[in-house]
């Protein structure tokens, strides 16, 4: 499997859009302190899962997996977590950035077919 340094930035900052995705869709649509708890704690929840769960020796990771996980399980998490981030654009009324966050987040994946066989392979 490759592990194509361009791709691999592209992710992270995929990353980083859906976590602010989740963060703005907390702030944003809940008011109080529970503004703080959606738009603060859901975004540190998602990093926490997202770095918890992981294939071990993922060439695109660390590597580390500190609860070891089968590749189609960290596949759908990664999947869940990059649809919840367009969704959360979508819900706080920024379908602009929703869309291309999903756009951008399949063409991602179309250029990590060879990441997806070796997800798929893992148990």
């Amino acid at each position: 499997m490759s592990k194509n340094p361009l791709n691999l930035g592209f992710r992270f900052l995929l990353e980083l859009a859906a976590l602010f995705a989740l963060g703005y869709w907390g702030w944003t649509t809940h008011f109080s302190a529970t503004r703080f708890l959606w738009g603060i704690g859901l975004p540190i929840l998602a990093m926490i899962i997202w770095g918890t769960f992981a294939v071990p020796n993922d060439p695109s990771r660390s590597g580390k997996a500190p609860i070891p996980t089968p590749g189609i399980v960290r596949l759908l998490l990664e999947l869940t977590f990059f649809a919840l981030g367009t969704w959360a654009f979508l819900a706080a009324g920024q379908p602009t950035w929703g869309w291309l966050l999903g756009g951008l987040t399949i063409l991602h994946y179309v250029l990590s077919y060879d990441r997806i066989e070796w997800l798929m392979q893992k148990k």
